[in-house]
């Protein structure tokens, strides 16, 4: 649930995983709850998963937790590095790139949107 970066936010998603893609849009209509060409209700498919998403019109005293977070597998220490520059790009770490032992390379942060990531070299 996104407060107006919505289509932004899966703009970019998109761009970053190859085979990703926009599945839907709906937008607010004049007169509608939201403000008219906001997100109603979006999904797109990173990973072979289908994502939905919302531009929420009322402000919550809550947003994304790292409670949640979404998991990539990466084929190639390249692949991993370029996930992890742009999604840490006006981010924040929660585990920086290293080795924890259950993974030889792992990055857990939260994007730009506040969205959690853990990506991981498989």
């Amino acid at each position: 649930m996104f407060e107006g970066k919505c289509e932004e936010a899966m703009t970019f998603y998109v761009s970053l995983i190859p085979g990703s893609r926009a599945v839907e849009i709906v937008r607010f209509g004049p007169g509608e709850h939201g403000a008219e060409g906001s997100v109603r209700h979006a999904s797109f498919v990173i990973g072979g998963q289908t994502i939905q998403c919302v531009d929420s019109p009322v402000k919550h005293a809550f947003t994304f937790t790292p409670a949640s977070s979404l998991f990539v597998d990466c084929d190639s220490e390249d692949d991993l590095d370029r996930l992890v520059a742009a999604l840490s790009d006006s981010g924040k770490f929660l585990m920086p790139v290293g080795n924890y032992g259950f993974s030889r390379k792992f990055a857990w942060l939260n994007d730009r949107y506040g969205v959690s990531w853990q990506i991981n070299l498989a």
